[in-house]
């Protein structure tokens, strides 16, 4: 994804203060599709900066690209990967970027510490988020997880565990912390006994290891998976964010709208093309292997579809509320919390993905999804 970001909390001020020192520009592939470019006139440029490198993490925004969907609306969109040392919402509020691509509860830091930037789009109604653990560990709560070693990536990305440890009534001092590296070698090599994971990317890596014992891959039942979103503190992810003060822009309002449009366009399309969208990153410029990717794109429409039944892209309040909840009320082992006050009225809006959702329902597209039915992906080694 993304997490090495560093995102409020003791860094919220580094955060806001962080320049661009990395980014670059990915491959923008031609349109394959049959939509038709805008007749309107020059297309007007808009520039997307990701969270992390090229990966399914993404599809919908390459797709829409690919597909000629932005162009349809009258845009020319660049996309900007994300890096070590990018924090796309800082990105966004310096004026490098038209949108950006961010955790709700990392971008609500950086606009506590007085980043101008608005929610326009939730495009991940769930968490994405895992802890998981060998099966043999037993670990299938979060109160299982007293005493034992739990690994997490810190920067942001810790609270839905601490979250779900104070509700279990775990204090941090009852396990053993573990600073885990972004990938999943630790818990196999078995330095500790949970480790922190996405769904998309880094428990897709456990399934393309070899078990020793076997010599096959593991399998799904090798591992317990604590999921933050069954455990009641799961937090937004991946949004649309705009330049809040730009908002006030007639143009700006109606390009916002139109990128919105674009964007679901091409998170529609890989709903309904996983395998199109798998290689259309791949395409791309994606470093990970192809089976790899379409496990991706398939477990991000899962956090994507069914969408809440007013469209996909909504921001449910009652979603937010729990998200702010958490970021406010949780404590990480340096009794830090994400936010220190309610975000104020300006930090999210309907306004634009209610645009998108009403002209895409006129063209006749599905916005909701309630069909949506995942696919069985088969991992090969090393993602392959």
């Amino acid at each position: 994804m993304r997490r090495r970001i560093r995102t409020g909390l003791a860094a919220a001020v580094a955060v806001v203060a962080l320049g661009l020192t990395a980014c670059s520009t990915t491959p923008q592939a031609p349109s394959s599709g049959g939509a038709a470019p805008s007749s309107a006139g020059a297309l007007t440029p808009v520039k997307l900066q990701l969270q992390w490198v090229t990966q399914g993490q993404f599809a919908g925004y390459f797709a829409a690209v690919d597909q000629g969907f932005y162009r349809k609306r009258g845009l020319d969109v660049q996309i900007l990967e994300g890096g070590v040392d990018i924090v796309p919402q800082t990105v966004l509020a310096q004026g490098s970027a038209d949108y950006a691509i961010a955790w709700v509860p990392k971008a609500l830091a950086s606009r506590e510490q007085g980043a101008g930037i608005t929610d326009v789009a939730q495009i991940f109604q769930r968490s994405g988020t895992y802890q998981v653990s060998f099966a043999d560990k037993g670990i299938t709560a979060p109160a299982d997880l007293r005493a034992k070693k739990v690994g997490n990536w810190g920067f942001g990305n810790e609270f839905e565990l601490f979250a779900g440890m104070t509700r279990a009534g775990i204090a941090p001092g009852d396990v053993t912390l573990v600073q885990q590296q972004f990938d999943m070698q630790a818990l196999l090599n078995g330095e500790i006994d949970a480790a922190q994971a996405m769904s998309y990317n880094e428990y897709a890596q456990v399934l393309e290891a070899t078990n020793p014992a076997t010599g096959q891959l593991y399998q799904p039942s090798d591992f317990n998976i604590i999921n933050w979103n069954d455990a009641g503190t799961a937090m937004l992810q991946d949004a649309i964010w705009a330049n809040t003060e730009k908002l006030s822009d007639p143009a700006y309002q109606d390009t916002t709208a139109k990128f919105i449009t674009a964007s679901l366009e091409g998170w529609i399309y890989c709903r309904d093309n996983p395998e199109s969208c798998r290689d259309i990153v791949v395409k791309a410029g994606s470093k990970l292997g192809a089976s790899h990717q379409l496990w991706q794109v398939n477990e991000i429409n899962k956090l994507i579809w069914p969408s809440p039944a007013a469209g996909a892209g909504t921001i449910d309040q009652a979603a937010w509320d729990k998200t702010v909840e958490v970021a406010l009320q949780a404590k990480n082992a340096d009794g830090a919390t994400v936010l220190t006050k309610q975000p104020d009225a300006q930090a999210f809006t309907n306004e634009y993905v209610s645009t998108a959702i009403e002209t895409l329902k006129g063209e006749g597209v599905d916005v909701v999804g309630s069909g949506f039915t995942p696919e069985t992906v088969t991992l090969n080694p090393g993602g392959a």
